[in-house]
């Protein structure tokens, strides 16, 4: 009787490596004239993929020399379920190598054109020496085939095969965009609740996210927290809150009125629901949640939902992110942040230092410990500003550095768009009110720079990450079709 293996669905969803295909170009006419020059291609293309990092699964699809191997290619490619394709021109191709290829694939491809010599040799040159470096012959003909096919123009990598620092870069890059990618169209993100009082800007359609971003959004109902709240062992507090003392700094408060020193009674509520919230994400299988949710006043649905902030902020750091008030859009700005590997706090913009020349980005719920200046703080806050409940809040400021905010919003005609900005976290105070603020400056001027920034009609939160990758961003964006901007000096 023949064995059929069946698939369980019940296992939880793990989106594992993104899968990266290789295929080298070639022209097979140069075979017979130049014996082993073949040799020499397939050599090239192996230290070609020696250069991609481990965080990837790489299938090297060989070489296609004429038209016919490549619709023989084209079918094995597709079956492969890969989330990005490098081309890599080893030498002359014609584009009838890869027309085929670029039309059938939905997914990026790059043109890797790595010469093994910075120069040649001028005075002992030869053709077969031509061949061996001539990377960059086909890449005019390959971008002109795919203007013709109608396809999107493949993005490219110029360079050098050995230590050449900008082309490592450069591969790393676009791994890191295949993670992206790969991680959007096999997320679930939790939602629980609604928008805190009706903000126009967070609302969002679950399906045009599965639409744009392949992304599935799993609604969730607050008394789910709860009974996972009521599940929660003293063992396992008692845990968490060892976790969450060696995490956190739980100072004397300053000038706050509504702070004061992290409470026990607080630290137990966080601890416990912090277990909860990470066996209730771990049970429902999701790559991330979105919340916000009233409840009853003096009821423990309140008291669960509104103290979410410390296991969040935890989860966050670890590669689970989390969104207060509701905001799907940004819970994936923080989501790709997090898979590009640049963290990716909730933030939002608090007031202007017309003096200094910069404004503090911040917010009261979840952030992303693991790119804090620091430790970060706990604070017992006897009011939670603008929303119900009382309890711990988190307190910390981003590494000084480049930074890169991203916002999704919803455009009219029920699009999404990327808004960017690149700017610097600066050294210096912030108010110790128990939530979290980073000093932004901006270029040309704050005051410049926020006019333009919210011309650009973007949501009121943003993800915060650190490095300068709008660039990046912007390539991300274009693979999903989306408007992206970049408000720039």
């Amino acid at each position: 009787m023949k064995t059929v293996e069946k698939v369980d669905y019940s296992k939880r969803v793990e989106s594992g490596k993104p899968r990266i295909g290789v295929i080298g170009v070639g022209h097979h006419t140069y075979w017979a004239q130049f014996p082993g020059l073949l040799e020499e291609m397939y050599a090239k293309q192996d230290v070609f993929i020696e250069k991609i990092p481990e965080y990837v699964d790489v299938v090297d699809f060989g070489l296609v020399d004429d038209s016919e191997k490549a619709y023989q290619a084209v079918k094995s490619l597709a079956e492969a379920n890969l989330d990005l394709l490098f081309c890599d021109m080893v030498t002359y191709a014609t584009s009838g190598t890869f027309g085929i290829i670029l039309k059938r694939l939905n997914i990026p491809i790059v043109l890797v054109a790595l010469q093994p010599l910075e120069a040649l040799d001028y005075a002992k040159a030869t053709t077969y020496m031509q061949l061996m470096n001539d990377d960059i012959c086909s890449l005019p003909e390959f971008t002109g085939a795919a203007a013709r096919l109608g396809a999107k123009i493949p993005e490219t990598i110029i360079g050098t095969l050995h230590n050449d620092a900008q082309v490592d870069k450069q591969i790393d890059e676009y791994c890191r965009i295949a993670r992206v990618l790969h991680g959007l169209k096999n997320a679930q993100f939790g939602h629980i609740g609604h928008s805190l009082n009706a903000m126009l800007d967070m609302h969002f359609d679950p399906t045009m996210i599965t639409a744009f971003f392949g992304s599935h959004v799993k609604a969730c109902e607050a008394n789910q927290m709860v009974t996972s709240y009521e599940e929660v062992t003293d063992e396992e507090i008692e845990v968490a809150k060892k976790q969450i003392l060696s995490f956190f700094d739980t100072p004397d408060p300053v000038a706050d009125p509504i702070s004061s020193k992290l409470n026990d009674a607080d630290l137990y509520v966080a601890a416990r629901v912090y277990v909860a919230l990470d066996n209730f994400v771990t049970k429902n299988k999701l790559s991330g949640l979105a919340y916000y949710y009233d409840s009853v006043e003096g009821s423990l649905e309140r008291q669960v939902m509104t103290n979410l902030a410390v296991g969040n902020s935890l989860l966050t750091a670890k590669n689970i992110p989390m969104c207060g008030e509701s905001d799907i859009k940004t819970l994936i700005s923080l989501f790709i942040m997090d898979k590009m590997g640049i963290g990716g706090s909730f933030a939002e913009f608090h007031p202007v230092d017309f003096e200094g020349d910069f404004v503090l980005v911040g917010h009261d719920g979840p952030h992303n410990i693991s790119i804090a200046d620091g430790k970060p703080v706990l604070r017992s806050l006897k009011k939670f500003h603008g929303k119900p409940g009382s309890g711990a809040g988190v307190e910390f400021k981003i590494k000084t550095g480049p930074i890169t905010m991203l916002s999704i919003n919803s455009t009219y005609d029920g699009k999404f768009k990327f808004i960017i900005a690149e700017g610097e976290s600066v050294a210096g105070p912030i108010p110790a009110t128990g939530n979290t603020n980073t000093r932004g400056k901006f270029k040309p001027d704050v005051r410049t720079f926020l006019t333009r920034w919210v011309k650009e009609a973007p949501t009121h939160h943003f993800a915060l990450g650190i490095g300068h990758h709008a660039s990046t961003i912007v390539k991300i964006a274009n693979y999903l079709g989306i408007e992206a901007v970049v408000v720039s000096e």
